[in-house]
This record gives C-alpha cells, sequence and structure tokens, in this order.
C-alpha cells in the first residue's frame, strides 16, 4: 500500500481509484502518467496529514482554504522542489478537484484562486541528428532474442521516426497498424484526440518484421507490443533499454523515450519543416507548444531564413 493510503480514509481511497480508473478510461492516461499523479496527489495528503493532523478525508479536502494551499506550495518550496515541479503538482491537484466536483464528492472555490509557481523556461532537449543513428543502430549489452530485438527496434523507430510519445507506442493494435496501401497510422493521443501520422518505409518494414517474428498471437484488439512473457510491453522495459544504448555510446542522460520525440521534431525543423506541418505531427494542442523548437535550433532557423528572396544582398 502506499504511503499516502495510510493518511486516507476509506471513502477518499475509494474516490483516489475511481479517479485513477477515470484517467486511464476516459483520459486514456499511460501507467507512467498514471503513476506521476497519483504520486503528487499522494504527496499532497500526506502533506495534509502532517500540516492538519489526523486522516484526511473528503470533508477535510472540502474545507481547504487559500491559506492551506499556500503553506503546501510554501513546504515544497521549503524543501527545495522547483517552481515546475510545484506547478505540475498543483495542476493534478486541480484536475483531482474537478473530477471530485463532478461526481458531487466535494466542492472547494479556494484552489482555483491559489496562484500557479511561475515555471522556469524548459526547452525540449534532442539529440544529435548523428548521435540518434547512432542510438538506432546500436545493440545493447544484453543479448535479445530476435524477436525482442525485432520489436525494441520497431518501438524505436516510432518515437523518433513518427514522434510518438512511448504510451501512444506501446498503446498500439495490430488493428491500428496501416495497410498496404495506407501508409498512415491513426494514433488516440491526449485529450482524445485522433492525428494521423505517415510512416517511413523503414518503419513500416520494422513493425511487419516484428509482427512476424513475435511468438504471441497478436490479437487485433489486444496490444501490439509484447513482454517477453506475453503481457503489454512495460514503458519501464523500453526506458531500460535507452538506459543502455545511452551508456554504450556516452550519450547524456537526457537521452530518454521521450528526447526521441523531441528529436524527430527538431531535426524536422532544421530539414525546413513547417512549425504548422510539425505541430499536427506531434499532435499539440497548441502551436506555442511546438514553437518552443524554435528555440532548440537556431542554425535551422537561420538556414530558413536566409533561403528568403529579400536575405542576399545587391
Amino acid at each position: 500500500m502506499s504511503d499516502w493510503a495510510f493518511v486516507a480514509d476509506a471513502a477518499l481511497r475509494q474516490a483516489v481509484e475511481d479517479w485513477q480508473a477515470w484517467l486511464a478510461r476516459e483520459r486514456r492516461s499511460s501507467r507512467h502518467t498514471l503513476d506521476a499523479y497519483t504520486r503528487d496527489l499522494g504527496a499532497f495528503l500526506a502533506f495534509l496529514a502532517g500540516y492538519r493532523g489526523g486522516t484526511v478525508g473528503l470533508a477535510t479536502l472540502d474545507g481547504l482554504t487559500l491559506r492551506d494551499f499556500r503553506a503546501w506550495l510554501a513546504d515544497r518550496a521549503g524543501r527545495g522542489l522547483s517552481a515546475n515541479s510545484s506547478a505540475r503538482a498543483l495542476s493534478v491537484l486541480r484536475g483531482f478537484y474537478r473530477w471530485a466536483e463532478r461526481q458531487d464528492l466535494l466542492s472547494n472555490s479556494q484552489i482555483a484562486a491559489v496562484r500557479t509557481p511561475k515555471r522556469g523556461e524548459q526547452l525540449p532537449k534532442a539529440l544529435a541528428a548523428p548521435d540518434t543513428q547512432d542510438l538506432l543502430a546500436s545493440e545493447p549489452v544484453r543479448e535479445r532474442q530476435p524477436w525482442v530485438a525485432a520489436r525494441d527496434r520497431a518501438v524505436l523507430l516510432l518515437l523518433y521516426g513518427a514522434g510518438l510519445r512511448i504510451g501512444e507506442a506501446l498503446g498500439l493494435t495490430p488493428a491500428d497498424l496501416p495497410s498496404q496501401d495506407d501508409g498512415t497510422l491513426r494514433i488516440l493521443g491526449k485529450g482524445n484526440k485522433t492525428r494521423l501520422v505517415p510512416l517511413l518505409p523503414t518503419i513500416t518494414d520494422a513493425l511487419t518484421l516484428y509482427a512476424r517474428l513475435c511468438p504471441f498471437d497478436l490479437a487485433a484488439d489486444q496490444a501490439l507490443f509484447r513482454g517477453v512473457r506475453g503481457g503489454p510491453l512495460n514503458a519501464r522495459v523500453v526506458q531500460l533499454l535507452i538506459q543502455d544504448l545511452r551508456r554504450g555510446l556516452g550519450l547524456p542522460e537526457s537521452t530518454t523515450p521521450h528526447a526521441l520525440r523531441h528529436s524527430f521534431a527538431t531535426h524536422l525543423l532544421a530539414g525546413g519543416a513547417d512549425l504548422r506541418g510539425i505541430q499536427e505531427l506531434l499532435g499539440h494542442a497548441s502551436l506555442s507548444t511546438t514553437q518552443r523548437y524554435t528555440a532548440v535550433d537556431p542554425a535551422g532557423l537561420l538556414k530558413a531564413y536566409k533561403a528568403h528572396p529579400r536575405a542576399k544582398r545587391g
């Protein structure tokens, strides 16, 4: 049982479980996202248990004041947690409150008045193109079965070659794969928004090879990517794979599955791709999110600027 569960009463524990189920069902949140959200909410409940004293329940959450929320943020700052981390935790907390209010479990208008900690500017951490190619071409130290090697290559190509989030890649089913006449992948991303992502032939070939070598029955409505025991592939397996590869190549610790998605966007921008097009491929709701990549690749922007008809003298 998680630490926070010991400080919450039965009704609140049930509410948290129902919220988690709603996030997975309605929001299609990945296991990684669910764990992160639950940690943030749990840390808040643990703080309340010490701050207010005693077991925390729905009535406790309902009666919190602006001063209580500020005390929680002050405690986080005092423990050296970043403004970005606290802003994310506050967002999670607000989301839980909104959900709980829709379920008629509580109603607290005070949380809307809490000022969000000012976030520092965080730029996406992309790999250099040569490093990305080295990563994709490398083999981990541990020996893998041929079908596992084919699976891992297909997943990595989807992250870098199609810009998928790890949860999107691992959420694919065989039914999602494009037919021979259609080279586009239909992705259901954040907020239940569907986008079409064209697949390069090398990605299609990698997916076909994996499906052919996989020893398990790949039913149309079940997970496409499987673990060695036949269950859905866990994101942690992919994280460990990239960790092994980056150590072998001497790449920075920022080399993660999500860094491959950032690299996809950054390298497209460097190649002259349109920001709106990149926004569609990534599934960003706002162009401002995609515009962060312009700060990552100033050289690419300068190249595009020099191509302007008025850039030449004379």
